[in-house]
């Protein structure tokens, strides 16, 4: 059984398998009792079962598709009004391998749905209970191609894209009000996400995959550091902060009363 003081209720989105449900198990072994949202009850249950049995925290499970406004609906109530929860761990989601314009434009709208729309409305219940507290921790799992969509299919770089800018703009709005802020961008994980995305995780080079308890042991290590943005497989931070600083760099530039001149315009 745990040995750890209580944490506080983790609300972990996308927990029946792979990342979630590695989550579910480190948070609950850090202290935490936890809510698990997914779609899959009976991997739930099992998870629930096991959990419980080895941490002797509490576990509730809520079904639900946050593919479906509804759904959404009832995981928002929830995060708005349960007191207990300390931190919510935004990891549903799906992604694609297939080239951008082969790919099924209803199955793309259902991505954007989960990968976005699913999570900015669970961080807006979340957030200002958070500050109203002066605590709480929102972690929402990106991807590396969030940096570099030109890897996967370009709906799914474009939300992961979308997930890095947002948790950015949270950290600067939430920055000395108790709540942390953190992106998680993992490069090929072992997991059943690659077979959902039409590309089978045994068809990469194996340098590449990363198991997913060690991409969540790290994650969780880069939060205890107090990163804002996680790249686990990253060997040297340096070269991330200097991808900041260049990006930084152009802000002065990037809003002026002319064109540059390179474009010849003269008035």
């Amino acid at each position: 059984m745990t040995t750890h003081s209580y944490a506080g209720t983790a609300l972990i989105t996308g927990a029946s398998s792979g990342i979630g449900a590695i989550y579910a198990d480190r948070l609950a072994r850090r202290g935490h009792d936890l809510i698990l949202v997914a779609r899959n009850r009976s991997r739930l249950e099992a998870l629930a079962r096991r959990i419980t049995d080895e941490t002797g925290r509490s576990v509730e499970i809520v079904t639900a598709d946050l593919g479906q406004a509804a759904d959404v609906r009832r995981i928002e109530e929830v995060l708005r009004t349960d007191a207990s929860i300390t931190t919510l761990v935004n990891n549903a989601g799906f992604g694609g391998a297939g080239q951008l314009l082969q790919s099924d434009v209803d199955k793309m709208q259902e991505m954007i749905e989960l990968n976005v729309t699913a999570l900015t409305r669970l961080t807006y219940a979340a957030a200002p209970a958070f500050v109203a507290r002066g605590q709480g921790t929102i972690i929402n799992i990106a991807s590396i191609v969030a940096v570099a969509p030109e890897i996967l299919n370009g709906v799914y770089g474009g939300s992961k894209a979308f997930v890095l800018a947002f948790t950015q703009s949270l950290q600067h709005e939430l920055a000395g009000k108790g709540v942390r802020v953190q992106a998680v961008l993992p490069g090929a994980v072992r997991t059943e996400f690659w077979d959902i995305a039409g590309q089978p995780v045994e068809n990469l080079p194996q340098a590449w995959v990363m198991s997913g308890d060690d991409l969540v042991d790290a994650a969780l290590a880069g939060l205890d550091q107090g990163e804002v943005i996680t790249v686990p497989s990253l060997p040297d931070v340096a070269d991330w902060h200097a991808f900041e600083a260049a990006r930084a760099a152009l802000g002065p530039n990037l809003s002026r009363d002319q064109p540059a001149a390179r474009y010849g315009i003269t008035r």
